[in-house]
């Protein structure tokens, strides 16, 4: 007798909904999509995206600022261009750590609501980093299909 969730069993619309086309773009699209917002968003105010880096002790501020919407800006066209995946891919993930190492070091904080939220925030970059690493293994394997 056969598991009821057994993956040979699975319900044909989830079948459906993962064979179809836009749900590839779709699922980068909801990956990147706060750090192409958030490049636009830098981009359009820069004084803004310098205080940002100046905030989090990033010298030449500027300079961190334009790096950062770059990579921002940079990394989410690849991915959701689908060429280069893993060059997008790891521009982000390598942002995407050291972004929680700075912005996130819950290990320096006191126990209490601070530590908690740095901790949870931290953690929830190192996902992302995960979200990048299989986007692009799934974009390789695509490749090596086609």
């Amino acid at each position: 007798m056969l598991h009821p969730l057994d993956p040979a069993k699975e319900p044909r619309f989830v079948d459906t909904i993962l064979e179809w086309r836009a749900t590839w773009f779709l699922a980068r699209l909801a990956l990147v999509g706060a750090y192409l917002l958030g490049g636009i968003v830098k981009a359009s105010d820069w004084q803004a995206a310098v205080a940002e880096q100046a905030h989090f002790g990033m010298h030449p501020a500027p300079l961190w600022a334009a790096i950062t919407i770059a990579v921002e800006l940079i990394g989410p066209i690849l991915i959701l261009w689908g060429r280069l995946v893993w060059l997008g891919a790891g521009m982000l993930g390598v942002f995407t750590l050291l972004a929680a190492y700075t912005a996130n070091a819950f290990w320096t904080m006191p126990a209490g609501q601070d530590r908690f939220m740095a901790t949870n925030a931290f953690f929830e970059h190192i996902g992302l980093i995960g979200g990048f690493v299989l986007a692009a293994l799934v974009a390789e394997r695509e490749r090596r299909r086609a």
